[in-house]
């Protein structure tokens, strides 16, 4: 199983106000969010299947924490609380499925990729897929 431990540093994102379009965010706060968003700081700690992943930008900060197959308490990317399950897909991929608390909305999920020193982040809302590749630094 891969180590996603480390300080990661974004290299680059695509279709990020695609799937903000796709969560129903308005035009202003989409712009805001993609600004805010534009270089996030990210953190992570794993100890076998338990993670701890902190995502600093300049207007918000998200934490999480998880162990794998267990479900957990999360917010989707337009800040609808969420209940989700985070699953190996592979040795270096994980995978996590979202369930909203309340309301409708899209399907969302993330994954995470691990390929040498370089994660991959990718958000879904239905089939509007936004990829964010990171560097360990």
């Amino acid at each position: 199983m891969a180590n996603f431990s480390g300080i990661w540093k974004m290299k680059r994102s695509e279709n990020f106000d695609e799937l903000l379009k796709a969560l129903g965010v308005n035009a202003m706060l989409r712009k805001v969010a993609v600004a805010a968003a534009s270089n996030p700081h990210v953190e992570i700690r794993q100890d076998g299947e338990q993670f701890y992943i902190k995502t600093s930008t300049s207007v918000r900060t998200t934490e999480i924490s998880f162990h794998i197959g267990k479900e957990f308490d999360e917010e989707t990317v337009d800040g609808r609380k969420c209940k989700s399950l985070a699953t190996w897909e592979s040795d270096t991929k994980i995978s996590c499925q979202q369930t909203l608390v309340d309301g409708d909305g899209p399907k969302t999920f993330w994954t995470r990729k691990l390929s040498g020193d370089e994660l991959t982040l990718v958000f879904g809302a239905d089939d509007v897929l936004c990829t964010r590749v990171y560097v360990r630094e």
